[in-house]
């Protein structure tokens, strides 16, 4: 049999309604044996093998999304033993618990910044660390100890954006492009910007010169948006109307902090957590040592200010975008509590 002899109709039929890009053993459960679809791939065949055990049913070039699937396909192909390791609820199974990552990641997610998913020259997959399998043509195969759970865009398993990110810009040699993609993720409220800052720090890529600045500015530009997050609930919730970014300081004492809401009656300060999460680890000592004097001075203000009987509400970017109406209801506990309470010392409040 030659790869111009024709499928009996069953497969023909299978072919036609099936989708145009098939794993070896998608193409065995459906009554093709290996050896037949690699016969259909020779010269002049109808069909073609991209990667190893992966088959698209056409001859030409690949789209797009074929190239993601077929690359999907190879790096979640089962092992030569035919069983995978313990696999995790998010495993498809298709896929295994493989998922897209990096540039064609962030193109799914529809970044301007990013190329189009035709256009990807490497397509990146995450894989357990275990996989033994190599990378193959346009496939790359990235292992990790930690699999992050995916999402699904367009029906296939896709990182999160804040990973994506991290793994396309340990690739990427171009500041301008970083720049753009990691302000891009910021601005279009992808990701928020404490988070991305903690997966550029598993990627060992936050002391690469052309990320540094990069990071520097998106962590402004997401404290300016978390402000604006904060005005829009104060108003869209109905709460009185704070005084907005200003420093404590007590009568001829030392200065207290600033905070970004104050209700002088009620003695309730607001503070916005824009930082890198508490735990994560910063690359570099000095970093790392910057990092944590920062949390114990900020947990050393707010113990001091409540001493004095000022309530702290904390308010992360994250809290405020998913959950702001709750938020709000935690302020204005807080304002209506105040009645309760003893009166607070008085404090110096000025401008900041």
């Amino acid at each position: 049999m030659t790869q111009n002899t024709p499928l009996p109709p069953c497969h023909s039929v299978t072919a036609r309604t099936a989708p145009r890009v098939l794993s070896a053993a998608q193409l065995k459960a459906m009554g093709v044996p290996a050896g037949r679809a690699v016969e259909q791939c020779g010269a002049g065949g109808p069909w073609q093998q991209p990667l190893p055990g992966v088959f698209v049913l056409h001859p030409g070039p690949l789209s797009g999304p074929e190239r993601l699937r077929s690359a999907l396909l190879y790096a979640g192909r089962p092992p030569a033993s035919g069983r995978r390791a313990a696999p995790s609820r998010a495993a498809d199974p298709a896929y295994g618990e493989a998922m897209l990552t990096g540039l064609a990641a962030l193109s799914l997610y529809g970044f301007a910044a990013a190329p189009p998913v035709a256009s990807v020259e490497r397509v990146d997959v995450l894989v357990p660390r275990v996989r033994r399998l190599r990378s193959a043509g346009y496939a790359r195969l990235l292992r990790t100890a930690e699999l992050p759970r995916p999402e699904r865009v367009d029906g296939l398993p896709v990182a999160p954006v804040a990973r994506a990110l991290a793994d396309a810009v340990a690739g990427l040699g171009d500041a301008v492009a970083v720049r753009r993609l990691l302000t891009e993720a910021v601005r279009g409220g992808h990701c928020e910007p404490a988070v991305l800052v903690g997966e550029l720090n598993r990627a060992k890529v936050l002391g690469r010169p052309q990320v540094v600045h990069a990071v520097d500015t998106l962590l402004a530009e997401g404290r300016a948006m978390a402000e604006e997050r904060l005005y829009d609930m104060v108003r869209a919730h109905g709460l009185k109307e704070p005084l907005w970014n200003v420093d404590l300081r007590l009568p001829g004492g030392p200065h207290l902090g600033g905070v970004d809401a104050y209700w002088p009656d009620e003695a309730v300060a607001v503070e916005l957590d824009t930082r890198a999460p508490r735990h994560s680890r910063l690359e570099g000592g000095r970093r790392q040592e910057e990092h944590e004097a920062e949390w114990s001075a900020y947990a050393a203000r707010r113990e001091h200010l409540e001493r004095l009987g000022v309530t702290v509400v904390h308010l992360t970017p994250k809290k405020l975008r998913d959950a702001r109406e709750q938020q709000a209801t935690v302020v204005r506990t807080a304002l209506m509590a105040a009645a309760d309470r003893e009166p607070a010392a008085y404090v110096m409040i000025l401008p900041r």
